[in-house]
Parts: structure tokens; C-alpha cells; sequence
């Protein structure tokens, strides 16, 4: 029982409940199953890619920046998302809560002594079952709510 001791429960905590809001806002939008997944796979990057060691990280992503051409559709691709943000703020809120969430569960792990693998299977599983959470209590809630 010690592991339970060491886990960071505030930092998962939130995490649960900012992926449950990401769960309840797809599921309020009735998205189709493809959506569901390219979020979770979306999701699942974005924790994998917390955990890998930020030397590494920066040793990809000196590939981007080699030649002009490549800068260039980066940049074009960063002004594209830029006004993607603009256009969808309420998704890109959403989406920057998960990834402050997740950042801080990431440091959490790391003050508490745990190794990557270990910190990335409890935060998925966290992340995960967030997203299930707010999708099954959008649909109970809508389900029992009387109409006026």
C-alpha cells in the first residue's frame, strides 16, 4: 500500500476532472466514434510525450529546422493553429486545462520518485477513465432531466 501513499491524488484529481470535461463536451456534441478515438490517441500522445525526457524531445525536433522550406510550412502550420485557437476558443481552453492538468501530474510523479513508464500508465488511466466519466455523466444527466 505504500505506492497509494506516494501517488500526487490532487494532481490525478484533476486531471480525472479536466479530461471528464473534455468527455462531457464530446459527448454534448454527439461526436461519432472516429472523433472519440483521434482524442484519446490525441490525448495518449500528449501524455507519452510528457514523459519523454525533454533532451530527446529537443533532438527531434531539431528535424523541423533544417532547411528554409521546412521552417516555413512550420510557421505556416503554427499561424494555421493559431487560427484554429481563435476560432475555437472554448476547445482550445479545454484543451490547454488538460495539458496544465497533465504537466503538473507529470512534475508530481517526478517529486514523488516515480519512473516514466509508471507515471504515463497511471496518468492514462486517469486521463481515460476522465473522459469516460463525463461522457457517462452527460448522457445520465440528459437522460434525467425534465423539460420545463
Amino acid at each position: 500500500m505504500p505506492i497509494f501513499k506516494k501517488l500526487p491524488w490532487i494532481s490525478l484529481l484533476l486531471v480525472l476532472v479536466s479530461c471528464s470535461t473534455m468527455g462531457w463536451v464530446l459527448s454534448e456534441t454527439q461526436a461519432p466514434w472516429p472523433f472519440w478515438i483521434v482524442v484519446v490517441v490525441a490525448v495518449l500522445i500528449l501524455l507519452a510525450s510528457l514523459t519523454a525526457p525533454f533532451l530527446a524531445m529537443a533532438s527531434y525536433s531539431s528535424v523541423f529546422f533544417e532547411s528554409a522550406t521546412k521552417t516555413f510550412f512550420i510557421a505556416v502550420f503554427g499561424a494555421f493553429l493559431f487560427f484554429l485557437m481563435i476560432v475555437w476558443f472554448r476547445l482550445f481552453l479545454d484543451t490547454l486545462l488538460i495539458i496544465a492538468a497533465s504537466i503538473l501530474a507529470r512534475i508530481d510523479f517526478h517529486l514523488a520518485g516515480f519512473k516514466a513508464r509508471p507515471a504515463f500508465l497511471i496518468t492514462s488511466l486517469f486521463s481515460l477513465a476522465g473522459i469516460a466519466c463525463g461522457s457517462v455523466i452527460h448522457r445520465v444527466l440528459a437522460e434525467y432531466t425534465p423539460i420545463w
